[in-house]
């Protein structure tokens, strides 16, 4: 009888499962994991359960923050810091909690006009005097006249408190750093000490512009004085983020303002071709070059 032989029939091949004990076609049915990206959730569970790997990525990351931190510390001694001013007289009058005693009152309000105004109000509160002299009372007017007083100290001591900055919130001191921007280097005022730009060479050829028309009122749309109210904003936010660290939304608000200010710095330098308004601006606000040059990365 002949012997039977078991032949592995040639069709399994066909409808998808293999039955091959090659070595060869086992590695192709199960593929390497090297292949998998790294990000994935099987290379971070391995890489989770491995002591080996979890230890070189420490590494890896403290080898980069230390690289970042040295890049930031280079910039800043090349160029300087693109957020905090040096600190300059002005630049210490806009962070101080305590305004000087010069500075302008809380709601829209001067010395001179309070002053009118308290004055006013004592006059127009003080007791009526009696004509007939005859028939009055010394005792009772002087009573009279000791007690209006006496109300109009107190008034008075309400409304220094309700009108004083140091009562007031941090919206109430902004704006009275913003007035004192516009003041300091409006051109309304800085025209009558500081000269004009260098004047480039004319052609002969180049048209003839008409004179401009004289400023009236305040100049608050020049450059200058929007950048130094956005260094009073920024000095502003990055007081309160000193803070909070966590402040994501004031984070973002801070890095739009510092770009916003870079790109006033940038056509103010074109336009003034460095002449004695940028030189004033940059040394007044305490800024270095990592403010308007290159990229700044926050």
């Amino acid at each position: 009888m002949p012997p039977r032989l078991f032949v592995q029939p040639s069709f399994k091949a066909f409808s998808g499962s293999s039955y091959a004990h090659n070595p060869l076609a086992a590695l192709s049915a199960n593929p390497c994991k090297t292949s998998v990206r790294a990000g994935s959730l099987e290379t971070r569970e391995r890489r989770r359960h491995d002591p080996f790997l979890t230890a070189q990525s420490r590494q890896r990351k403290a080898a980069n923050l230390s690289r970042q931190q040295a890049l930031v510390q280079e910039r800043e001694a090349s160029v300087g810091d693109p957020v905090h001013s040096e600190p300059t007289p002005f630049i210490q009058e806009l962070k101080s909690a305590q305004p000087s005693p010069d500075a302008k009152l809380n709601h829209f309000l001067n010395a001179e006009g309070l002053e009118q105004a308290l004055e006013y109000s004592k006059n127009l509160t003080s007791p009526i005097e009696n004509q007939d002299r005859d028939t009055v009372d010394p005792q009772l007017e002087k009573e009279a006249a000791e007690r209006h007083l006496k109300e109009h100290q107190n008034a008075q001591e309400a409304i220094n408190r309700i009108i004083n900055l140091n009562n007031g919130n941090n919206k109430d001191r902004l704006r009275v750093n913003v007035q004192k921007c516009i003041e300091t280097f409006g051109r309304h005022n800085t025209e009558s000490f500081l000269p004009p730009k260098p004047a480039a060479v004319a052609h002969e050829s180049a048209t003839a512009h008409p004179e401009k028309t004289p400023r009236v009122g305040q100049d608050t749309g020049s450059p200058e004085v929007q950048a130094a109210i956005l260094t009073a904003k920024i000095a502003n936010l990055s007081r309160h983020l000193q803070s909070t660290k966590k402040d994501m939304h004031n984070k973002r608000n801070l890095r739009i303002l510092v770009h916003k200010r870079q790109k006033l710095l940038r056509y103010l330098r074109k336009k003034e071709r460095g002449g004695p308004r940028w030189q004033n601006l940059i040394e007044t606000l305490g800024l270095s070059d990592a403010a308007w040059k290159g990229e700044i990365s926050m």
